[in-house]
């Protein structure tokens, strides 16, 4: 089995995909999402991951392979110990140097994000290109896929959680609200007010980048989104034409499968939990 981390500053979603005895991988087994918590420790990260695993009926040494995209150098380290500790694993992290096959054409490739990476390969591999992803996280990106397969660069914006948690924050009369569509346009309470302004003000801003970037690649540009809020907000966007929920991972994926021949030396077994006072 192969494990897939996809892990963002809000975050973690974890996956596993099957590998066929030639290590190649295989069809999706099972997903899940996590809180990513930077004061969480390798042995957290072991014993929780490790009773995801049980829930599947999956032991820890079904785990041939692990590959991780990360946008919190923080844990970065902290993710190392847990995959050699209690997989036996030396991770696969998306950095620079890592095989990808998306050239990128920025002015520092270093400093493009992990998951942009993991989303422009599995788009392309999916949709071909001209693509555009956007990616409803934290914050929200827009990644542009060429007609050749290359990354040319994108936009970020605030994320739709984190533009609602500043207005609270900053206004002291203002309440928490949730999230949705609302049912109306022009609000009658306060409630109703902000859950226009968030979300249509979202939209607006998602499909005004998308326009411009749509005029600048070409008609036959593709519009795809992936990301949490992804289901929420793409529904009502003039360009998105689709929600692909497994396109970071699926990118993952494929970039495992590209780095697989140099990553097939013997891996040592899995080390059991510890214990307190070990």
């Amino acid at each position: 089995m192969l494990l897939v981390l996809n892990v963002n500053n809000t975050n973690t979603v974890i996956a596993l995909y099957a590998l066929t005895p030639e290590g190649h991988t295989g069809d999706l087994r099972a997903t899940w999402r996590i809180s990513t918590r930077q004061g969480q420790t390798a042995d957290e990260y072991g014993i929780f991951i490790r009773s995801l695993l049980q829930h599947e009926g999956i032991e820890a040494s079904a785990i041939r392979g692990i590959v991780i995209a990360s946008v919190v150098p923080p844990i970065d380290w902290i993710l190392r110990q847990f995959c050699e500790r209690y997989f036996g694993q030396k991770p696969l992290f998306i950095e620079p140097g890592v095989k990808t096959g998306l050239p990128i054409l920025t002015d520092n490739p270093g400093e493009v994000g992990a998951d942009r990476v993991a989303n422009c390969v599995g788009a392309f591999h999916k949709y071909g290109g001209p693509t555009i992803v956007v990616d409803f996280g934290t914050a929200t990106n827009f990644d542009v896929v060429s007609r050749k397969g290359e990354f040319l660069g994108g936009a970020i914006a605030p994320g739709l959680s984190i533009s609602a948690e500043a207005l609270f924050a900053r206004a002291a009369r203002l309440p928490r609200v949730e999230i949705r569509r609302p049912a109306r346009i022009i609000g009658t309470n306060t409630v109703d007010n902000l859950q226009i302004g968030l979300f249509w003000g979202h939209i607006g801003l998602v499909d005004s980048i998308l326009e411009r970037m749509i005029a600048e690649l070409g008609p036959e540009t593709r519009c795809v989104a992936t990301g949490g809020l992804a289901n929420l907000i793409a529904r009502e966007s003039k360009y998105i034409s689709e929600v692909n929920d497994r396109l970071t991972l699926e990118g993952l994926r494929l970039i495992y499968d590209r780095n697989r021949a140099a990553r097939s030396a013997p891996h040592s077994e899995p080390q059991p939990a510890r214990t307190a006072g070990a």
